[in-house]
């Protein structure tokens, strides 16, 4: 009896519990805060967590984090699929640099543990949103001015326009590193702006005004020109 009763419980029981898993987020899982990250700077430069990069688009990245080595930096490129409840992109950044920067204890994870200063570039796949952050010791080279241009601006407009990741990470790295080599800063993006074209066609408001005068004029001659008529009939 006892037996029976349990079966037709769980019978009951199991299509609701199927129903609450299939209507419960998935999305959560893949928020990410820093303790879903290495502890200590892993070996390759490129992160991609949030899988926004094609094979080439990697390869081409990576190439451009290494170009940094000549400089003595360590740059490094992060993308989340979404960030953990109350995390922003920046705060994160600078936990990892926090982290990625305290001597290593561990002898096994001795040789990666990077002793040039970090640059980190992060972007978030949900919000299309991008951050940099640096060391201390960039911040005479590379101002937080300079950091949240590049982000908001340079990086945030193809992103934002298409979902550009590839055009965004490389704009960013470009501007940075050219400012990192003595360069003049490019500057953030131009927006272009939508050319005016003239044209002979009257918009609607100015076919409107056209209308309403020409109403005016001819109420004003009828009501001139009747009178005169109806008066000229009747005085012969």
């Amino acid at each position: 009896m006892g037996r029976t009763v349990s079966r037709a419980w769980l019978r009951l029981v199991a299509p609701l519990l199927l129903t609450l898993l299939a209507l419960t987020p998935i999305d959560a899982a893949l928020a990410v805060s820093l303790k879903d990250l290495p502890s200590s700077p892993p070996a390759a430069a490129l992160l991609d967590s949030a899988d926004v990069f094609s094979r080439a688009s990697r390869g081409e990245i990576e190439k451009q984090l290494e170009a940094f080595r000549a400089e003595r930096v360590d740059a490094r490129l992060i993308t989340v699929p979404r960030l953990d409840y109350g995390l922003s992109l920046e705060q994160l950044g600078q936990e990892l640099v926090q982290r990625w920067s305290a001597p290593a204890t561990d002898p096994d994870t001795a040789a990666v543990t990077n002793q040039d200063p970090l640059l980190l570039v992060l972007v978030d796949a949900q919000t299309k949103a991008a951050a940099v952050v640096a060391s201390e010791p960039l911040e005479r080279q590379l101002p937080p001015e300079l950091l949240r241009s590049t982000a908001r601006t340079t990086m945030a407009l193809p992103l934002r326009e298409g979902n550009r990741y590839r055009q965004a990470s490389i704009d960013g790295l470009i501007r940075l590193a050219t400012v990192l080599r003595g360069g003049e800063d490019p500057g953030e993006p131009e927006v272009a702006s939508e050319a005016v074209i003239t044209t002979n066609i009257p918009s609607h408001e100015e076919t409107e005004r056209s209308n309403g005068f020409t109403w005016v004029v001819v109420l004003l001659v009828v009501g001139s020109v009747v009178p005169m008529l109806t008066w000229w009939v009747f005085s012969r």
